[in-house]
């Protein structure tokens, strides 16, 4: 009787360990909750649906910082991965330009007020270009697939490395549209993102009726600001993030203050803005969120 006792309290105690680690996230079809496969280290972005980017809680809505790593410099390799995709295609030289011209753009210091220990915040952002990989690409419910392929095509990773992956094949019924995370290549620690084709994809369209680029682009543009945002200022799931566990992009999830951002290389898009401790504790700057919260900023015209 006590050894089933003690196996009872030992499977109870191993099911609220496996069953906290299972990740909530919003079908952005439906707006309906259902659970996504457990991943440590991971963070959505969620489709666009009731309930994406709104607060969860009655705390200050402000950023915090948790002692964790900020990437000070951030450079991107982005990687294409699948028998799709071609060199010249419209995403491939839209994605060049975008990461090319979000460099000291004001759409990137919306992520500068966030700093590491002795006070540096996020500066600046270089692009080295892409990588096509045309073997069939796969994961995206799982962070092992994408870690790998990011290791295959990296020859020399590096510490402040951030490597997007765009995989060729759609959502489905997925319900998250991108989603950022670490590891290590090497023994060198790294940053990467995957992202979905979303072509046709309701549930992750910012809707782009000003910027002339294809609604394809235009989507995986969208959630690419978000995810790189949120790289830079909690690389490591570790910096900063707000008491419900949001970052900075999450907390103005699918709320554009600007129609479009000019950046640098003079290329415009429809991208979302970042939260800033900064606007909310103004009452002059920043729009408001999902929440009704004034403490969003996108470098357009809400800077």
């Amino acid at each position: 009787m006590k050894n089933r006792l003690v196996l009872l309290i030992l499977f109870v105690a191993a099911c609220a360990v496996i069953c906290s680690s299972v990740l909530l996230a919003l079908d952005p079809q439906t707006g309906h909750g259902k659970p996504e496969p457990p991943m440590a280290g991971v963070h959505w972005a969620k489709g666009n649906a009731p309930g994406a980017g709104v607060g969860r809680g009655g705390k200050s809505p402000n950023l915090t910082w948790h002692g964790g790593p900020i990437m000070q410099t951030t450079e991107v390799t982005a990687i294409f991965w699948g028998p799709s995709w071609t060199e010249g295609s419209t995403k491939v030289t839209g994605m060049d330009s975008f990461y090319a011209g979000i460099k000291n753009t004001k759409y990137a210091t919306t992520s500068d007020e966030y700093y590491d220990s002795l006070g540096n915040p996020t500066d600046a952002i270089n692009y080295h270009g892409h990588l096509i990989d045309n073997s069939a690409a796969s994961g995206g419910n799982q962070t092992g697939p994408i870690l790998t392929e990011v290791c295959k095509m990296i020859s020399s990773p590096v510490e402040n490395g951030y490597y997007p992956v765009y995989v060729d094949f759609l959502r489905g019924n997925a319900g998250f549209c991108a989603w950022h995370s670490y590891s290590t290549c090497g023994g060198i620690p790294v940053q990467f993102a995957f992202f979905f084709n979303l072509d046709g994809d309701a549930g992750c369209d910012p809707q782009d009726s000003k910027t002339g680029h294809p609604q394809g682009l235009a989507a995986i543009a969208s959630v690419s600001g978000h995810e790189i945002s949120e790289a830079r200022s909690d690389p490591r799931l570790n910096a900063w993030f707000d008491s419900s566990g949001d970052e900075n992009s999450d907390k103005c999830a699918w709320a554009f203050g600007s129609e479009s951002v000019l950046f640098s290389n003079g290329t415009s898009w429809k991208i979302q803005g970042n939260w800033s401790n900064s606007a909310y504790n103004s009452t002059t700057r920043g729009y408001l969120n999902r929440s009704g919260q004034k403490g969003c900023i996108d470098g357009g015209k809400y800077n």
